[in-house]
């Protein structure tokens, strides 16, 4: 289990500390591939307008899940982290599937490993990550969540899916992973 401490660090900093990371939910998940960090002064960030009832947990104690949803239809999971900057968090964007991967398949109606978890909404319902998990603490139950087993190769580059910030240099993924949301080109993105 990591210890909260962890995540007491500056967004890029966790962002880049958890790939690698093992990331079970009622023991069902995998290895965390790619990550995208956000904080308060960014605009691309959920909490740079300030603290609402829906980005609440973003303010809250770090190591704690902040749960949404985007479109109105797909969950997005993230680590809330660092106290000196309240509003930061890691967007945990792909994971590559290792245990409970049959329980996966039936979740996401898929069968091929590579496309149970290469994206946010993805990798929420396969772990079955929802409304509930907001606010939790990441050291509690149902999540188990273990510091990466040695030092994974992990490339940088300017997060992906957003339209403000754009150019901004914090999604991380492990390289040469095949269970990335989109690939990292040579420029990072």
């Amino acid at each position: 289990m990591m210890s909260p401490d962890l995540f007491d660090r500056p967004a890029p900093l966790v962002a880049r500390g958890l790939i690698g990371a093992r990331l079970l939910i009622d023991g069902v998940g995998g290895r965390i591939v790619e990550t995208e960090a956000y904080d308060a002064v960014d605009p691309a960030s959920h909490s740079y307008r300030g603290q609402t009832p829906r980005n609440a947990p973003m303010f809250g104690p770090v190591g704690r899940a902040y749960v949404y949803r985007i479109y109105g239809l797909h969950w997005c999971f993230n680590v809330v982290c660092d106290a000196a900057s309240p509003g930061s968090a890691v967007l945990i964007r792909a994971l590559e599937p290792i245990e409970g991967v049959q329980i996966m398949q039936a979740r996401r109606g898929v069968a091929a490993a590579r496309d149970l978890c290469s994206g946010p909404g993805k990798l929420c319902q396969a772990l079955a990550i929802d409304g509930r998990l907001n606010g939790i603490a990441l050291t509690s139950p149902p999540f188990d969540l273990t510091a990466a087993a040695g030092a994974p190769n992990v490339v940088q580059g300017p997060r992906i899916g957003v339209s403000a910030g754009v150019g901004t240099a914090w999604r991380f993924a492990e390289a040469g992973s095949r269970f990335l949301s989109r690939a990292m080109t040579e420029e990072g993105a």
